[in-house]
């Protein structure tokens, strides 16, 4: 097991995933962004220069360019970018590609990976820091996956190419750099199947994406006062383990939700009703959510971090949760 980048991980399972199957190509080639990172992709673009195609900005374009191809026989990885710039895009994403398969009774496949960079990036302000996972959930048909460590992303992105599903594939942007161990030899990851980042019987903590690493130096913290947090990293949104989740609220009876999406309507708020309606005979204390508030994404970075789901922010929601006690009479 060796140690390497969320970056580096990345490009390994796309160029591994181009080499085996001809039909995967590639639309937009600046993966990684215009950081330092992106040099890494110059491996894929020297061994699969005629499957590469990098398309002027316009997303609505090439998400329907990208559901064409897969719906043709293609295996296209689709690459938009800042997440918030897919909006544009909505509808060939949410009315062709995602229902294409349901509503030609099976007979119409999008085995394509439309993949974007979410979050707060420090100083992207409302139109860079898109985090339009919840909303995505709420459209059947896609296949939506937040990993958050490079051994997942690179599991997660060999399982996402060969789906015959139309793919969301989200990273971070503060995650390229993370570093961790990746098998040296080729693995897949299976959708739905979350992940116990780590194990305690205090409270469960349901992290996505960036914030999983976050809970986890929270966690650390919050250990040395004596609360051991089990962190539950679902890693899809798309299938949805609710198994996994459930086991561990009702081993701890107690769960904070954390999440970048605004507040209403968000990651954290549909996993909280799914255990409200499926687990609450387990709960001891209400469930905690830590999310972004409802407002636009300011600029400065001041003000950025009072809304950032913080160590801070979880270490307080995870105490209260503890520290809760019934109203007298209650």
């Amino acid at each position: 097991m060796r140690t390497t980048s969320y970056a580096a991980a990345l490009v390994e399972a796309l160029h591994a995933s181009m080499a085996e199957d001809h039909r995967v190509s590639l639309v937009g080639s600046y993966v990684l962004g215009l950081g330092p990172k992106r040099v890494l992709m110059d491996r894929i673009r020297a061994d699969f220069a005629d499957r590469i195609f990098d398309p002027p900005t316009a997303e609505a374009a090439v998400i329907s360019i990208g559901a064409g191809a897969a719906m043709a026989g293609s295996r296209p990885f689709v690459d938009l970018a800042t997440a918030s710039f897919s909006y544009v895009g909505w509808s060939p994403l949410i009315n062709e590609a995602a229902v294409a398969h349901y509503m030609s009774g099976g007979q119409i496949a999008v085995p394509a990976v439309f993949h974007m960079l979410h979050g707060l990036r420090i100083g992207g302000a409302a139109q860079h820091s898109g985090s339009p996972q919840a909303m995505l959930w709420n459209a059947p048909g896609l296949e939506i996956v937040l990993p958050s460590s490079p051994r997942d992303v690179k599991g997660l992105l060999r399982t996402a190419i060969k789906s015959p599903n139309p793919t969301v594939f989200i990273d971070h942007a503060r995650l390229l750099d993370i570093e961790g161990p990746v098998p040296e030899e080729d693995y897949a990851i299976p959708f739905g199947q979350a992940d116990i980042k780590r194990a305690g019987g205090d409270v469960t903590l349901v992290a996505t994406s960036f914030v999983v690493q976050t809970a986890l130096q929270a966690a650390e913290r919050l250990a040395k006062a004596g609360i051991e947090v089990e962190i539950v990293d679902p890693r899809t949104l798309v299938p949805f383990d609710r198994a996994t989740v459930l086991a561990s609220v009702k081993k701890t009876g107690r769960l904070v939700v954390v999440d970048e999406c605004h507040i209403s309507c968000s990651v954290a708020s549909e996993i909280s009703a799914i255990v409200a309606e499926e687990g609450f005979h387990h709960l001891k204390a209400p469930i905690r959510r830590v999310a972004r508030p409802d407002v636009p994404t300011p600029f400065a970075r001041p003000l950025e971090e009072v809304l950032t789901p913080s160590i801070e922010r979880i270490e307080r929601a995870v105490q209260e949760v503890v520290n809760y006690q019934p109203p007298k009479g209650g």
